[in-house]
């Protein structure tokens, strides 16, 4: 309990205090100007003394609360939340222990350490904890639900089974699949046996991460318990196994579900119709599409109808499920449009797409960022920049947020035409918005730059990079190091590699393999060996994946490259047995 006072002053205004409320007297509080003295220590102690009566202990707290300038102590909270989960007050506690939640970093091991031991009441605490895991794992606080649970693990308190589905829940969500693995350990360690519940959130991580085989696991874990899968379930292992393209699996599971008694919803059609139209077997999706009984198609299936079709070039037929969908009283979504658009766009019906557009902003359907980088991106195709900057214009005035590949789109675009200022342009407004360019993005650059014999102004750009305030890595280097050895632009490439050695920045095996294939191309023999000196004595060797990234670059230029290999082996920068599955594979 609360710590008691011990100031004789403070002792005798607890106990006025107490017998003026128990006395249901509240107007004296006022006349005898008691409220006056009111501080923390003394509230905590008042509603300790009151906590037989929790009704009266609640009501005075209320009433303490109303008082002009008078803000109630986290310890005087926390008493009261004992008080009336300890009376079974729940629902009163669960909406107090929301209000200070948010405000007072009660998910702080050090705030909880000092709460916590103030209260020797282990199953009040628990309820309490418990609540306050439910409520940051469902405002998407992961990472103060997770130090709640880690603090009543250390200290022996168990979390109720619903918070623990929360918490792993939660984690799931937010993509932290191997810390959601290992809470869920730590609560068997605690002796909390999972439920059905718990084994669905399991199972759906195991969706998400396309995990098949620990998803049996699960399954067959289930059954031995005699915890019998529901619908969830059921439902979650079907679009894992369509979208592992596992249709036999898939089916299985849904006859087993038959014979368990449970009928498929629209959910389980429309996991299966995903499947299928995914992999373009449409004919199978229709057929399943009819046999739907005991539930209505949604808009999700409409839209995964539609999207396959468009992929298998029937834009027709996709054009006729979205009139019968809309024949149904079923409104096309910003998704189902976004399939028409961008099937419009690859065969170039441009003003049939801007037809479309126009209908979805009569329905009032909101474009998103798909929907304008697909037109951005069929605008760069042909070469309407000005019509593709008109639409990134538009996504800014409605608030649609730029992304990643509405400036590699640009980018590109501007490249293709060798309009470089405006593509240099670009790149910076992308790094200005946080994004990271692609060797792809910085490829464009370089090739712009090269089909204008300005080669100098590659050699440039990590400079300009670095004085606009931009981290230029590795990453950066590589990129247009790798780009100018690929279009034989080796000096310049040899510049930025030496700025990037006066700027402390270590070359990897990449930025050595792409110089040293460069020189070994114009025969420059003496510039081949001291790389290849320099990769050995700074243990830089040649992996699976740089050799296959090398065999398809250069996939015209086989023989040379087989010596280049065979010149690297001799060094040492190969090791014996990756030469020897480098040519297995070559031999393929």
């Amino acid at each position: 309990m609360a710590r008691l006072v011990s100031v004789p002053g403070e002792t005798q205004l607890v106990k006025s205090l107490c017998v003026v409320v128990l006395k249901g007297n509240w107007n004296q509080l006022s006349r005898r100007n008691i409220v006056s003295n009111l501080n923390s220590t003394i509230m905590d102690e008042v509603l300790s003394r009151l906590s037989l009566d929790c009704s009266l202990s609640w009501e005075f707290f209320q009433w303490v609360e109303t008082i002009p300038g008078y803000k109630h102590s986290l310890q005087s909270t926390w008493t009261m939340l004992h008080i009336l989960t300890r009376n079974k007050h729940f629902r009163f506690a669960q909406h107090l222990l929301e209000k200070i939640a948010f405000k007072d970093f009660l998910s702080s091991p050090s705030v909880l350490n000092a709460l916590v031991p103030a209260h020797d009441d282990p199953d009040s605490t628990s309820h309490i904890l418990s609540w306050l895991v439910i409520f940051y794992g469902d405002s998407k606080m992961t990472q103060d639900a997770i130090q709640v649970f880690e603090h009543m693990r250390v200290n022996g308190l168990r979390p109720h089974l619903h918070a623990c589905t929360v918490l792993l829940n939660s984690l799931v969500k937010v993509g932290w699949t191997a810390t959601m693995w290992k809470i869920y350990k730590k609560l068997l360690r605690l002796g909390i046996l999972p439920n059905i519940h718990v084994y669905n959130v399991l199972i759906h991580a195991c969706c998400k991460s396309g995990d098949v085989e620990k998803a049996e696991e699960l399954l067959s874990e289930m059954e031995l318990k005699c915890i019998f899968p529901d619908l969830f379930t059921y439902n979650t292992l079907i679009s894992l196994y369509m979208k592992r393209s596992m249709h036999y699996e898939a089916l299985a599971i849904q006859d087993r579900m038959e014979r368990a008694g449970l009928a498929p919803d629209i959910v389980t059609y429309n996991s299966i119709i995903y499947g299928y139209s995914k992999e373009g077997r449409m004919r199978e999706a229709l057929r399943l599409f009819k046999e739907i009984k005991d539930a209505s198609p949604n808009q999700v299936t409409y839209t995964t109808l539609i999207d396959g079709y468009c992929r298998v070039n029937e834009l027709g037929e996709a054009l006729r499920l979205r009139d019968m969908m809309e024949a149904e009283g079923l409104h096309p979504g910003v998704a189902t449009y976004n399939s028409i658009l961008r099937k419009l766009c690859e065969e170039g019906r441009i003003q049939e797409a801007k037809q479309v557009l126009n209908e979805m902003n009569e329905k009032n359907v909101e474009p998103d960022n798909i929907t304008c980088n697909t037109l951005i991106n069929a605008y760069c195709k042909i070469g309407d920049m000005l019509s593709a900057l008109k639409v990134k214009s538009r996504m800014l005035e409605s608030g649609v947020k730029l992304d990643q590949f509405t400036f590699k789109a640009l980018i590109h675009g501007f490249c293709k035409l060798q309009e470089m200022d405006n593509a240099k342009g670009l790149l910076f407004e992308m790094l200005d918005a946080g994004y990271a360019p692609s060797y792809c993005t910085y490829s464009w650059i370089v090739d712009g730059y090269c089909c204008q014999h300005n080669e100098e102004a590659v050699a440039r750009l990590p400079e300009e990079l670095a004085n606009r305030d931009h981290f230029v890595g590795i990453s950066v280097y590589r990129a247009l190091i790798r780009r100018l050895c690929k279009k034989e632009k080796v000096d310049y490439a040899q510049q930025i590699f030496s700025l990037m050695e006066e700027r402390g920045i270590k070359g990897d095996s990449v930025v050595y393999t792409s110089l040293a294939i460069a020189y070994f191309k114009e025969g420059k023999v003496r510039a081949v060996s001291e790389l290849l000196d320099e990769m050995y004595r700074k243990r830089l060797y040649i992996t699976l994946k740089i050799y296959r990234y090398f065999s398809a670059s250069y996939a015209s230029e086989k023989r040379i490259l087989g010596l280049f290999w065979d010149q690297l082996a001799q060094r040492g920068v190969i090791s014996k047995n990756m030469y020897k599955h480098m040519q297995q594979l070559s031999s393929l």
